[in-house]
């Protein structure tokens, strides 16, 4: 399965992880990229630059295939700008095949970012939402796009543009390669992704369900038992837009949020904190757990090999399938 994306990054299959909070972690990036796919090793696991630079020596010990490091600019409690950039530094040190680049855009960190990355040979990827931030994305010098649909897990824009609609608007209108995301998780949707023009499709929710994920087997368990319609949007009065599992910790999100609550009285509702401690106990109430609607076509947890090789062959049939009829 031949794509610019799978030639940009000399990997075999057009099949990309999305950046996960405390899920990112070098054993999961490791098996995505060792199945043929391209890993993702998320910055924000990581409390100091020298931690991420071990993170990503350590991914390299277990993987010779490239992998992605992703960095999410949005308004945190405990990353800095100054930690964005120092992060941004790392990824340029230690030659990453690429970032995948969510929120605030690189030109607004510094454009001497953008062009370090450049010369140390690092593919830059900006997820968006909207035209017209693809379009600025192109202008501003990287070198693909994440089309990401309001479908997805963790920060969809406020737009509310789902992926069908998205990817072949924003195919359509930049030259640079583009990447759908958002509702992905089988080889349907990776077929249909390339149908609307797509190079390749970034998935997160669906690489939780493996047996790679270090996380508690209660998240994985919900995961299955949950449908396309138990995910709900939260922060949105906060301009904090994000999509995660309906539990009574949401519910207490957005009852707090219809009383008018800001930042501050949400912050202990929302911290990564309660997401840790989620992922390490299996208690499924107690964090908003970003997921995306792709959770509703997720029945079985297998290794990152199976889900992936799996995916490829199903795409493989749908378009032999759609083309015989013709």
């Amino acid at each position: 399965m031949k794509t610019r994306i799978t030639e940009m990054f000399g990997i075999e299959y057009p099949v990309i992880c999305g950046a996960m909070y405390l899920v990112g972690e070098p054993k999961l990036t490791a098996a995505i990229s060792n199945a043929g796919g391209m890993g993702n090793l998320t910055a924000g696991n990581y409390k100091t630059t020298d931690e991420l630079r071990n993170a990503i020596r350590e991914t390299k010990k277990l993987t010779d295939k490239p992998f992605m490091v992703g960095i999410t600019i949005l308004p945190s409690f405990h990353i800095t700008m100054d930690d964005h950039k120092r992060n941004l530094e790392v990824c340029a040190e230690e030659k990453v095949a690429g970032i995948e680049v969510s929120g605030t855009p690189l030109s607004k960190v510094g454009n001497e970012y953008m062009e370090m990355l450049r010369k140390a040979g690092v593919k830059m990827f900006h997820k968006v939402g909207s035209v017209k931030h693809a379009v600025h994305a192109e202008q501003a010098g990287y070198d693909g796009i994440y089309a990401a649909g309001i479908e997805e897990g963790g920060h969809p824009l406020n737009d509310d543009v789902t992926t069908m609609v998205l990817t072949p608007k924003i195919a359509e209108t930049v030259k640079i390669p583009v990447v759908a995301v958002g509702g992905i998780a089988d080889g349907k949707s990776l077929a249909a992704a390339l149908a609307l023009g797509a190079e390749g499709v970034m998935m997160a929710t669906r690489f939780m369900a493996t047996h790679e994920c270090q996380v508690h087997d209660n998240i994985k368990q919900e995961i299955l038992k949950r449908q396309e319609n138990d995910t709900t949007l939260i922060c949105k009065s906060i301009n904090l837009q994000g999509r995660a599992i309906k539990n009574k910790i949401v519910g207490e999100i957005l009852a707090a949020e219809a009383k008018g609550a800001g930042l501050a009285e949400l912050a202990p509702l929302i911290t990564g904190n309660r997401c840790m401690e989620a992922w390490e106990t299996g208690d499924v109430d107690i964090a908003p757990m970003m997921m995306g609607q792709s959770m509703g076509r997720i029945n079985d947890i297998k290794s990152c090999k199976a889900v992936i090789e799996d995916m490829v062959n199903q795409a493989k049939a749908q378009i032999a399938r759609v083309s015989g009829q013709f």
